[in-house]
């Protein structure tokens, strides 16, 4: 059966416990946590820095954590995440001039790289940079808020990215970050999806572990 990975992202999470409910949220079954950075600019939101991902690192949360970057430029924060505690940096490629120069100064700092689509980007910055990625990031939202509605095209465009990498036989996850709720978790896997980040579903919801149960149950046959 394929391994499928979920991501809770933060950015729904109760930010008067974080420590305690990012502690709860993979207590229940989470594979790692998505961290989302906004700046205000690059999109109509302004959410938190690497002091806040340094105090979940003290409070004691050592799963895998996806920094995703919805910021303009990126480069000026790399260096404070990674000391921080991340182990992906995920940029979007129309954030900064230089693709190659982020992606090599991530990996400079220790950090896995990311490369994160909104719903109206196109894919052919994949061609240029895809046996230097870690992970691919498809956004099925419009970045900026939690609690979005799905954007059903962005099915296609998982099908498309699936193929790329499976032509290039490198192992890259595939990762798809926005309105991800049970209803619909079935539909995406069968793209060849491996990290569902889900936010405000698993976060909004009153009991962790059994909305997890759910969701994995959802997928468990696809």
């Amino acid at each position: 059966m394929k391994k499928y990975l979920l991501a809770p992202s933060i950015l729904s999470a109760n930010f008067a416990c974080l420590g305690k409910d990012v502690k709860n949220v993979l207590e229940a079954g989470s594979d790692m946590i998505h961290f989302d950075v906004m700046d205000g600019h690059y999109v109509p939101n302004l959410t938190f820095g690497p002091i806040v991902l340094k105090s979940l690192r003290n409070y004691g949360i050592n799963a895998p954590i996806d920094v995703h970057l919805m910021i303009k430029p990126v480069e000026y924060l790399i260096q404070q995440f990674s000391l921080a505690g991340a182990d992906f940096i995920t940029f979007h490629p129309e954030c900064e001039y230089d693709i190659d120069r982020t992606i090599n100064l991530i990996k400079l700092y220790g950090c896995k790289v990311g490369l994160a689509f909104n719903p109206a980007t196109p894919l052919f910055y994949l061609d240029y940079v895809l046996d230097k990625l870690d992970m691919i990031l498809i956004m099925s939202v419009n970045p900026g808020y939690s609690g979005q509605k799905f954007i059903y095209n962005t099915i296609e465009k998982l099908y498309q990215v699936r193929e790329k990498i499976n032509k290039s036989n490198f192992d890259i996850p595939l990762s798809i970050d926005g309105g991800i709720n049970i209803k619909n978790i079935a539909d995406v896997a069968k793209t060849g999806v491996d990290i569902f980040v889900i936010g405000s579903t698993i976060f909004n919801s009153l009991n962790y572990k059994k909305t997890i149960h759910a969701i994995k149950h959802a997928i468990s046959h696809v």
